[in-house]
């Protein structure tokens, strides 16, 4: 009899302990990676011990996750291919992240009680970055001592500038939902204040200064006008409101104008030959050489020095011609659907975009039908994460992957929870 109800007993607990942990995860999200990885794999691991226990393996038979699944089997192939056994081995660990999500989905969020506290955790990590981030702009350090980084831009609770990133991902699920709800009262003084509060979160990422996070947001802004109709003309002002605050940056904070403005305009005037452009063409050569399976994991830094990738498609070629070959080499391709393309080929990146709209479709199906406004934020958030015509960080590294797998996972559970209430 006790030897009967152990599956039971383990289950039950395990679910416990994840949740306890997953608690302080956006908070080692921002300071402590390895700790945050390690909660992670615990919670992927808990979930398939799960559903071992139960003996339910529909979830991992359905939806996005087959697609996961051979994105994963291809990098994995590609790995060895390369010859790599680095490279295999950190191929195969990528799959702690899609069951991640897969146990937020199904598992460890079933609860309103749970995506309540998630939430919370995800507000207070928020905060965090914003008051560290004015800290540094008004007295010139952040909690730790650090100045500004070298070109201008804010830090954060950061050494070095990883608050944009950061609070453009906590930005609409952390912070934004609550000036939304209150768009919802009829109330002109909380109309007011909500207007108050998202103006001064478009501020905050202007002053930051870190270009793509900024324009994500002002992105996130323009969707948000268009999911929820209530909300449009107060967005519209805020925005208004972060555009003058951009145009006023050049006496608010000199350096975060020269980046954001005099530097960007600088790249985009002759993008190919800018140090973006060069990074993008060097992995196009490369996919253009191994359209099937790319070049597996971390494939990108490991060969982006080989003479053989500096010429490859032909339309690019001129680009090349006279341009310094280092500087088309960096640690990774510094855009999400390139990163795949690099590492799993044309192949992968097929079902890595079906994964993507999956996950968009029910998100943005369930916002349209629900009235929880928190869908319309991770909706919002996963739009910005994946955009395509943005320059990132590495999806499969910790700092990125963290975030990115534990929104799909929120998101999702919300879109189960909601499917249910509905049922």
């Amino acid at each position: 009899m006790i030897l009967k109800n152990m599956p039971v007993f383990f289950d039950t607990h395990l679910k416990k302990i994840a949740f306890a942990l997953f608690f302080f995860l956006p908070f080692l999200q921002l300071r402590g990676r390895s700790i945050a990885d390690f909660i992670i794999s615990f919670i992927a691991i808990s979930f398939l011990l799960h559903t071992v226990f139960k003996k339910n393996y529909r979830p991992l038979l359905q939806g996005w996750f087959p697609f996961a699944l051979g994105l994963w089997a291809i990098m994995v192939l590609a790995s060895m291919l390369d010859h790599s056994l680095h490279a295999v081995l950190e191929a195969l660990a990528i799959l702690r992240y899609f069951v991640f999500a897969k146990a937020l989905e199904e598992w460890l969020l079933q609860g309103q009680k749970e995506q309540k506290v998630l939430s919370f955790a995800v507000t207070l990590a928020g905060l965090w970055v914003l008051v560290e981030c004015w800290q540094q702009y008004l007295f010139g350090v952040n909690i730790w001592g650090y100045p500004r980084w070298g070109d201008g831009a804010l830090t954060g609770p950061f050494f070095s500038p990883r608050a944009g990133p950061a609070l453009m991902v906590i930005m609409f699920p952390g912070l934004m939902i609550y000036p939304m709800r209150m768009m919802q009262h009829k109330a002109l003084s909380k109309k007011i204040t909500a207007l108050g509060m998202m103006s001064f979160l478009l501020l905050t990422m202007v002053i930051v200064g870190q270009r793509m996070p900024a324009l994500l947001v002002f992105f996130g802004f323009f969707i948000c006008a268009i999911l929820i109709r209530t909300t449009r003309v107060p967005v519209i002002l805020a925005t208004l409101i972060g555009m003058g605050g951009l145009a006023c940056l050049p006496v608010l904070s000199p350096p975060a104008y020269n980046k954001l403005v005099l530097h960007f305009l600088e790249q985009i005037r002759d993008f190919p030959h800018s140090p973006y452009g060069q990074i993008y063409i060097r992995a196009t050569n490369m996919v253009y050489a191994h359209p099937l399976f790319g070049l597996g994991f971390d494939g990108f830094r490991r060969h982006c020095a080989d003479a053989v990738y500096i010429y490859g498609m032909p339309q690019l070629n001129h680009f090349m011609a006279g341009m310094d070959p280092v500087v088309g080499c960096n640690i990774h391709p510094h855009n999400i659907y390139l990163e795949i393309a690099t590492t799993a080929g044309l192949t992968g990146l097929v079902l890595f975009v079906c994964m993507v709209l999956i996950w968009l479709k029910k998100l943005l199906l369930a916002a349209v039908a629900s009235k929880d406004l928190m869908l319309s934020m991770l909706f919002i958030t996963l739009c910005m994460m994946f955009w395509p015509l943005a320059s990132t960080s590495s999806l499969f590294t910790e700092r990125t992957a963290g975030w990115a797998f534990l929104m799909v996972g929120w998101g999702l559970a919300l879109v189960k929870s909601a499917n249910t209430q509905r049922a």
